[in-house]
């Protein structure tokens, strides 16, 4: 028997035309319709209560939950589902009280349009984020569909692509894909394109030569703004290993300096999350430019000192100390995060000296990084060795 009240409806730029059969059945039997105005005007004229859908959306769910019991149908674009608003209409509902008839999202409409396969193509919802979110993804061929907030981020996008060194990138913009108002442009980022273009907005981007960022830990220092505080490129690299990111874990960077660390591991899957604990404000700061330029926007930068910072922070799967760790510090983390991976690089004898300890008490591993790079010597050229590093990675 059918319990639920809410109906979650996809609806595309070809309004009922596109509507199957199930659909018009849920528009006709319900009570209220609910939905943005461009969508409400999209469909016939309706037996129900028509309702638009305030801005901000949030204002919107108070109203949706007031509705509870009766038989409401909600309108959302294409496939409420992907980069849309039906993960956030059910979160608040059990699952017995709603159902979804999901229609063509904009990526399959751009792909179908453009003959991309698109189980190679990857799609973002940059509608409502900031637009570094492509940085990680911009590479020599790749291909990428967006969805994009209005017509005024067009120029704004490009001028992100020439900023980044990717002017030569290919664009085709889409809008209103579906409908009796569907146009596409083709252009390149470099010829910043004003318009106007019409809401909803797709652009389909075909990215040139440029400077892409590596996918392997350890990345150019370069990729990151810092005061000399930094965890060097093969100690970073040592480090995400020993750290061993998996979906969906949160990572505490504990005097995160640069946030180099916290970075790169949130560059090893977008499921991760981080917090970076740093008491400098300065480079508290420079964590924010840094997760910015390398579009990561799943970290949290607290500005304090370890361990009165970490209080009631989310809980972690990883911690990562790369320097000041002591017997303080590492018995809260002990306390507030047992089971947790811990991973200290140490370069100091009474660090050292603690590490030993933790690891004849807990187990783990210890590896000691000696690095040496070129340096001149005399009319010649000999190695000159860094600071000895000992690592011990293991469990709270």
């Amino acid at each position: 028997m059918t319990t639920h009240w809410l109906t979650i409806l996809g609806i595309g730029e070809d309004g009922v035309d596109g509507l199957s059969a199930r659909a018009r059945a849920a528009l006709e039997t319900a009570e209220i319709v609910m939905g943005p105005p461009r969508h409400l005007s999209l469909l016939a004229p309706l037996r129900a209560e028509t309702c638009e859908w305030p801005v901000p959306f949030a204002d919107g769910i108070p109203q949706l939950m007031e509705l509870r019991g009766r038989r409401v149908v909600v309108l959302a674009s294409g496939d409420p589902f992907w980069f849309g608003a039906g993960s956030v209409l059910t979160r608040h509902l059990d699952p017995a009280e709603w159902n979804a008839i999901p229609g063509l999202s904009c990526f399959s409409l751009a792909a179908a349009r453009l003959g991309w396969p698109l189980e190679r193509t990857t799609c973002l919802g940059l509608h409502a984020a900031s637009l570094s979110r492509l940085r990680p993804h911009l590479a020599r061929g790749a291909r990428l569909i967006v969805t994009l907030r209005d017509g005024d981020a067009v120029p704004e996008l490009c001028d992100f692509l020439c900023e980044t060194s990717f002017g030569d990138t290919r664009l085709i913009l889409c809008e209103a894909l579906g409908g009796p108002r569907e146009r596409l442009t083709r252009v390149t980022a470099s010829d910043r394109p004003e318009g106007p273009f019409a809401h909803p907005l797709v652009a389909a981007l075909e990215i040139g030569d440029g400077p892409a960022l590596s996918l392997a830990p350890g990345r150019p220092t370069d990729n990151f703004q810092h005061d000399g505080q930094i965890t060097k490129r093969p100690v970073r690299a040592l480090t995400l290993a020993a750290l061993a990111p998996r979906p969906g874990e949160h990572l505490w960077d504990i005097g995160a300096g640069s946030g180099s660390v916290a970075l790169e591991w949130l560059l090893s899957h977008p499921t991760l999350t981080a917090t970076a604990i740093e008491r400098h404000p300065e480079r508290a700061a420079r964590i924010h430019r840094n997760a910015l330029a390398l579009g990561q926007d799943r970290i949290s930068v607290v500005e304090g000192k370890a361990p009165d910072a970490l209080a009631g922070l989310p809980d972690p799967d990883a911690i990562f100390v790369g320097g000041g760790l002591n017997a303080t510090l590492l018995a809260t983390l002990r306390q507030t995060a047992p089971g947790a991976r811990l991973v200290s690089n140490a370069v100091t004898l009474e660090t050292e000296a603690l590490l030993l300890r933790t690891h004849a008490e807990l187990g783990g591993d210890l590896l000691r990084i000696d690095l040496s790079s070129p340096a001149p010597l005399g009319s010649f050229t000999g190695w000159q060795p860094a600071r000895p590093i000992l690592q011990w990675s293991g469990r709270l």
